[in-house]
């Protein structure tokens, strides 16, 4: 049975709740364009991010660990399929569009430079009378102007939503005003889905990565509230964890969280009664979210995170190195951006140089950043690419 766009948008008319953006609805693309016939628009915004060359260059970019300290260690990339498939869950648990969280969560990450938060954060520094650095509006500047795929226009021309919901991936930072949205308007469930799934997502696997690491252990996690908890729900009392128990304690947090997402969303829900996804976005709260009290033992574990394993020596010294990798090939092209690659030479013309170089040194891998910083400081005179 062939099953076209039109029946797809009837079924979401007919299944999703009635606080669900719905692709039939959407207010379109800036650059008009005949929609396919067998998928949805958001459908086809999933897809022009899966092959945008953004996507593909997460597979390099660090997490937490750089990738050559092992092929275990989460990626950019394995860290957003991971994001993308609990939003997924939780936006079929809570009756509302699958295909625009999984395109929001797809592309929430395109922004990052390489070397993790480092590289975002010597970024900021280096621009911080341009305006700083975030990948959140970075990840929006990558699919509305950086990726170069079509003949008549810059950037993926995806939907007004999905656009929105990359932009109402944030925290302090208003994205929002930033790229010309209503910062009153809060993200629709959708967006407030891909935002609260990315944060259990990396919750867990830095847990996991910390573990496999060794850069924590199962007696530092015993002083956390939600460890124990873990530990009496597993019937685990100690000793040595093997691979599969610490599989089993990753399995169990992420779905303990996940329940409280789906338990406090849909009372919220419930209190809220929505009758449509502007009622969502007028709302004086986010309705996506977690209980008062997992909210506590989430914040204990962030805080258990930052001192134990993102200040920890080995992560530090990374970090530390990637700085120094950064700021020196920041400065070398600003010097003389005639090192530059063509396409970014021809955006010196609107752009300051400042800007053109992050947005070069942002679309960068790890594994691409070592090698531009060979090239421009080694000892050997030999061209080098991307």
């Amino acid at each position: 049975m062939y099953v076209n766009r039109e029946r797809l948008e009837h079924l979401e008319l007919e299944t999703l709740a009635p606080y669900a953006l719905c692709s039939r609805h959407s207010k379109g693309r800036v650059h008009a364009e005949d929609e396919p016939a067998y998928r949805t628009a958001f459908q086809r915004d999933r897809d022009r991010v899966v092959h945008s060359a953004a996507f593909r260059r997460l597979e390099y970019k660090t997490q937490v660990f750089v990738n050559d300290l092992g092929d275990y260690y989460r990626t950019r990339l394995t860290h957003t399929l991971e994001v993308t498939q609990i939003g997924r869950t939780l936006a079929r648990g809570l009756g509302v569009n699958e295909d625009l969280v999984e395109v929001i969560c797809l592309a929430h990450d395109l922004g990052h430079p390489p070397f993790g938060h480092a590289g975002e954060h010597v970024l900021a520094m280096l621009l911080k009378d341009h305006g700083g650095f975030n990948h959140n509006h970075q990840s929006y500047r990558v699919v509305t102007a950086l990726e170069r795929r079509y003949p008549h226009w810059h950037g993926l021309n995806l939907t007004y939503e999905t656009l929105e919901g990359i932009a109402k991936h944030e925290t302090e930072y208003d994205v929002s005003e930033a790229v010309g949205l209503d910062p009153t308007l809060r993200g629709s469930v959708e967006a407030q889905i891909a935002d609260i799934a990315d944060e259990l997502a990396y919750n867990a696997h830095d847990v996991d990565d910390g573990l496999q690491a060794g850069l924590l252990t199962p007696d530092q996690l015993n002083d956390l509230e939600i460890w124990r908890d873990l530990c009496d729900r597993l019937d685990w009392r100690g000793g040595p964890m093997d691979e599969v128990t610490r599989h089993r304690f990753i399995r169990e947090q992420i779905g303990m969280q996940v329940d409280d997402v789906l338990g406090t969303s849909t009372a919220n829900l419930e209190a809220l009664a929505p009758q449509s996804p502007a009622d969502i976005q007028t709302a004086d709260h986010d309705v996506v979210a977690h209980s008062a009290d997992l909210k506590k033992i989430n914040r204990a574990l962030k805080d258990f995170l930052y001192n134990n394993m993102y200040y920890h020596h080995v992560v530090v010294r990374m970090s530390k190195r990637a700085e120094r990798f950064i700021t020196e090939i920041f400065n070398s092209y600003v010097q003389e951006p005639r090192q530059l690659p063509h396409a970014y030479q021809m955006m010196l013309q609107d752009r300051p140089a400042e800007l053109v170089v992050a947005d070069y040194i942002a679309s960068l891998t790890d594994r691409s950043a070592l090698r531009e910083y060979e090239g421009l400081f080694g000892p050997l005179m030999r061209p080098f690419t991307r």
